[in-house]
C-alpha cells in the first residue's frame, strides 16, 4: 500500500495520544508531529494529570462515559514496569461537597475503582462539608508522561518537527492527511471563535506526608500528591490571556488549600505554574476536507478539551483514529 503522509499538529497530551495511535494502527502511515513548543513547554505540561470524569454541557452521558472509559482502561494497563517512566501512579481520595449533590452516585462511579460514599466520621476532617466520595484513580506526571509518548512515538516510526504553524493549508502541499490537535492554537488555524482560554494557575510543594488527594466539588481548589510533589489549585479564569503568576492567586490558593489540609502551611513552594487551557462548549472531533489549492486534503479535528486533556486524552485519540480511518477509505 502507497505511503500516507500524516501530520498531526500539536504536542500536548492529546497530540501525542492521537499520533500514537495513528501510528502504532496504521503502520503504512508516515506520521510526523509538527509544534512549536514540545514538552517541558506544553500547556499539558502543568496538568495536575488526575483522571476525572470531563464535564461538557453538549455531550450525553453515554458519550462522556464511552470516552472516559477508553482513556480509563488505556491508562490503567500503564502501571506496570514503565510506570516510573511513564510518569503514571494509582491515587486514592475524596472529592467533598457542601451540600449534597444532584447525582450523589455519578455516572462515572463504575469508570474508577471502588467508588464509595464517605462516611461522617472521614467528613469531620472537612468542616462545613456535608457529603463526599471516596475512590482511587489514575494519575499522570505530564512532565513524565509526555516524554514517555514521545518515545513511544519514535519506536512506531513516528518522526517530531518543531515549527510554528501559522495555518493548515501551508500543510497540504507536503502531507495526505491533516490532524489538528492544537488546542487553543485552534482560535487561529481554524478561525473558530468557540475556543477561549482559561487560566490555570497552580503551586507545587513538598508534602511527601501527604498521600491520598482532596478535591473541592466545585473544582476550583484541589490537593493531589504525585511523584514529584504535591499538586495544588487552583484557578479557571475564561478569557484571561495572562501567563504570568499572580501573587494573589498564589495566596488565595495556599490559604483555600490548607483548610482543607491544614498541614499544607508547613508545605514548603517548589515552583509555580500557569498555562491557558483550550475552552470550548464541547471539544471538536469531526473530520473535513479542504482544498485550498485545487487538491483535496481531509483534516481531523481533535481540539477544545479545557481542563480535561488527560482524561479524554485516549478516548479522543481512539476516536480520532476512527476517523482517519474513514478518511482514508
Amino acid at each position: 500500500m502507497k505511503t500516507v503522509r500524516v501530520v498531526v499538529v500539536g504536542a500536548g497530551v492529546i497530540g501525542f495520544s492521537t499520533a500514537v495511535c495513528v501510528a502504532e494502527a496504521l503502520p503504512f502511515c508516515s506520521v510526523t508531529v509538527l509544534a512549536e513548543k514540545f514538552s517541558p513547554d506544553t500547556t499539558s505540561d502543568g496538568a495536575a494529570g488526575i483522571l476525572f470524569a470531563a464535564q461538557f454541557p453538549g455531550m450525553k452521558h453515554t458519550q462522556k462515559k464511552t470516552n472516559n472509559k477508553k482513556s480509563c482502561i488505556t491508562l490503567s494497563k500503564c502501571p506496570s514496569v514503565e510506570s516510573p517512566e511513564a510518569g503514571v501512579m494509582m491515587s486514592s481520595g475524596y472529592q467533598i461537597f457542601k451540600d449534597v449533590p444532584a447525582d450523589p452516585k455519578p455516572y462515572w462511579s463504575d469508570l474508577v475503582i471502588g467508588f464509595r460514599l464517605m462516611t461522617d466520621r472521614e467528613l469531620e476532617r472537612f468542616p462545613g462539608y456535608k457529603f463526599g466520595q471516596a475512590f482511587t484513580t489514575v494519575k499522570c506526571e505530564c512532565s513524565s508522561y509526555l516524554p514517555w509518548l514521545e518515545k513511544r512515538f519514535r519506536k512506531a516510526g513516528g518522526k517530531v518537527q518543531q515549527r510554528k504553524v501559522s495555518s493548515l493549508h501551508d500543510l497540504s502541499d507536503s502531507y495526505d492527511l491533516i490532524i489538528n490537535c492544537s488546542g487553543l492554537g485552534s482560535r487561529t488555524l481554524t478561525d473558530d471563535p468557540q475556543v477561549y482560554p482559561v487560566r490555570g494557575q497552580v503551586l507545587k510543594v513538598e508534602a511527601p506526608w501527604l498521600q491520598h488527594f482532596i478535591r473541592d466539588g466545585d473544582g476550583k481548589t484541589y490537593i493531589y500528591p504525585g511523584i514529584h510533589g504535591v499538586t495544588v489549585g487552583g484557578t479557571r479564569q475564561e478569557d484571561d490571556w495572562r501567563l504570568e503568576v499572580d501573587d494573589g492567586d498564589t495566596r488565595s490558593i495556599l490559604e483555600r488549600c490548607s483548610r482543607l489540609e491544614p498541614s499544607l502551611s508547613r508545605a514548603r513552594v517548589l515552583s509555580k505554574w500557569v498555562g491557558l487551557r483550550p475552552g470550548r462548549r464541547n471539544p471538536r472531533l469531526e473530520r473535513e476536507l479542504v482544498q485550498p489549492r485545487g487538491r483535496k486534503v481531509p483534516v481531523v479535528h481533535n481540539y477544545g478539551h479545557g481542563g480535561w486533556g488527560v482524561t479524554l486524552a485516549w478516548g479522543s485519540a481512539l476516536d480520532a483514529l476512527g476517523l482517519v480511518r474513514q478518511s482514508l477509505s
